[in-house]
């Protein structure tokens, strides 16, 4: 899949089928978060892939925003040295496995920033990191209907030429789909 298709058509997914990711495909999406860049080069990042049922299902329970990990066939937490460009570094690299999975057609959801004080002890996470994300991964449940149908605002009102409020030349601002 295209990259730009990969954005225009990334969903949401909160619902996974009872299948496991490929080992393959697992590496990819771990080999893509590792592979962002990061300011200065600090790489202020740690990848935990949980595949294990049990450990799953304690993640979903102490999820109040994301009890949907506890059915994923894997997840993957994300936890940042304490650290002034950590939280935006690990931020691309979560978004590149969002990328990287959804071109092969494995869905996932961010869930974070809060309620995420029990996941140091569960996974033995040092005192002085700080867990950002929790990150699960499989097959989307449900097919993807209206796929890359999204409601969002349109170009005109969010990018401008040169200066804040100034249009973008037509040829730009055009608010349908771009086309690759």
């Amino acid at each position: 899949m295209e990259v730009f298709e990969a954005v225009r058509t990334v969903l949401a997914v909160r619902e996974f089928q009872d299948k496991a990711v490929p080992p393959a495909a697992v590496r990819r999406i771990i080999e893509a978060a590792r592979l962002t860049g990061s300011s200065m080069n600090g790489q202020p990042w740690y990848f935990i892939l949980v595949q294990a049922g049990e450990t799953l299902r304690q993640l979903g329970a102490m999820l109040r925003t994301g009890p949907y990990v506890a059915q994923a066939a894997l997840a993957v937490v994300v936890v940042i040295d304490k650290t002034i460009y950590a939280e935006s570094d690990a931020s691309r690299a979560i978004q590149s496995m969002i990328l990287a999975a959804w071109s092969e057609g494995i869905g996932s959801n961010w869930v974070g920033f809060y309620g995420l004080e029990g996941v140091k002890p569960l996974l033995g996470i040092p005192d002085e990191k700080e867990v950002l994300a929790i990150v699960p991964f499989g097959y989307p449940a449900k097919a993807a209907i209206g796929k890359g149908k999204k409601k969002r605002k349109p170009l005109s009102a969010v990018a401008f030429q040169e200066r804040f409020g100034n249009p973008l030349a037509a040829s730009q601002a055009g608010d349908g789909p771009a086309q690759p």
